[in-house]
């Protein structure tokens, strides 16, 4: 880096307030099988990055602490992340929430699961659920930690109707914030599957129950039909913890069916996520062929990025070699 250039890089560092730590060769994170409660932890050199639930949660105590009528919500649950945490170690998810106990930090769920005429509730944990098949893989691959995970979708704990495939990726810090991908594959073990948000136009698909933080900024950005490329993300930042903002921005992938999904926002709730299926649709999985919904999450220091930082993360998201 010429000396002029490394200037005014530490200026701005300085300027900002921001803490920039950058990827260390120990730093690269990795999937551990928490023996204690069979869950998948990555870590990296900073301490734990995200734990995926892959063995059941049950509520324990928290379940006297929620209203008489949402304990039918209280379900034990599996399959979702929870707890998130943001470059400086900040929790930036949330588990039981009181007000709505099926929320559950991270997790890929439908309030209107189809099953011919009949129907279910992934989303609130009624008749339908995820549970895995104790097939898991993790490993470290050219800088970042993989975790790849086998779920079955079994109508009323008896019957299995969907196929689930979870793959996370998990990359380390670089600049001010960290990369992790989602991506999920549903594959119908029956006819007439069929997902649908609630009332097929509210929310479904790739949820999000963020802690909420003091002074809350919430974002969204779609570019206009036409665009080239057409971007879309999301942002919610504030002081989740101490006193430095952080925040999360989600990216979605522009080979997802029906892209772009539209956003839906609870900022009461810390709430925004990209909705799939296309409101007033019920989108149907085909036996032979499977769904796939791919996601990046940015975990960052500071305030939110900028259209421009935002505009070059999704760009980066869509290199040949997104892990660069």
């Amino acid at each position: 880096m010429p000396h002029s250039l490394a200037l005014i890089t530490c200026l701005l560092i300085t300027l900002s307030g921001v803490n920039l730590r950058a990827a260390a060769p120990d730093s690269v994170p990795e999937f551990l099988l928490d023996p204690a409660t069979g869950q998948y932890v990555a870590r990296d050199a900073t301490g734990p990055v995200l734990q995926y639930n892959y063995r059941t949660v049950e509520p324990g105590a928290l379940l006297a602490k929620i209203a008489e009528g949402n304990r039918i919500y209280a379900r034990s649950r599996s399959d979702y992340l929870h707890p998130l945490h943001g470059v400086r170690g900040e929790v930036l998810t949330h588990d039981w929430a009181i007000d709505h106990p099926h929320h559950r930090g991270i997790y890929w769920a439908w309030p209107e699961v189809g099953w011919g005429t009949r129907r279910g509730d992934l989303h609130a944990l009624q008749q339908v659920f995820a549970r895995p098949v104790d097939n898991v893989r993790h490993s470290k691959q050219e800088g970042m930690a993989v975790l790849e995970a086998q779920n079955q979708w079994v109508w009323e704990d008896r019957t299995p109707i969907v196929k689930e495939r979870a793959l996370f990726r998990v990359y380390p810090i670089s600049g001010r914030g960290r990369a992790i991908d989602l991506e999920f594959e549903f594959t119908p073990l029956v006819d007439e599957v069929t997902l649908a948000r609630r009332d097929t136009r509210l929310y479904g698909g790739l949820n999000l129950r963020l802690a909420s933080p003091a002074n809350p900024t919430l974002q969204v950005h779609t570019d206009p039909p036409g665009a080239a490329p057409r971007r879309a993300w999301s942002d919610l930042s504030g002081i989740f913890e101490g006193t430095v903002p952080s925040g999360l921005s989600v990216l979605q992938h522009r080979d997802n069916p029906e892209y772009p999904g539209d956003w839906i926002q609870y900022p009461e709730l810390a709430w925004c996520q990209p909705a799939f299926p296309s409101a007033n649709t019920r989108y149907s999985l085909r036996r032979g062929t499977s769904l796939v919904l791919r996601y990046r999450i940015w975990t960052h220091d500071g305030p939110a990025p900028s259209d421009r930082e935002a505009a070059s993360l999704w760009d980066a998201y869509h290199a040949p070699n997104p892990s660069r």
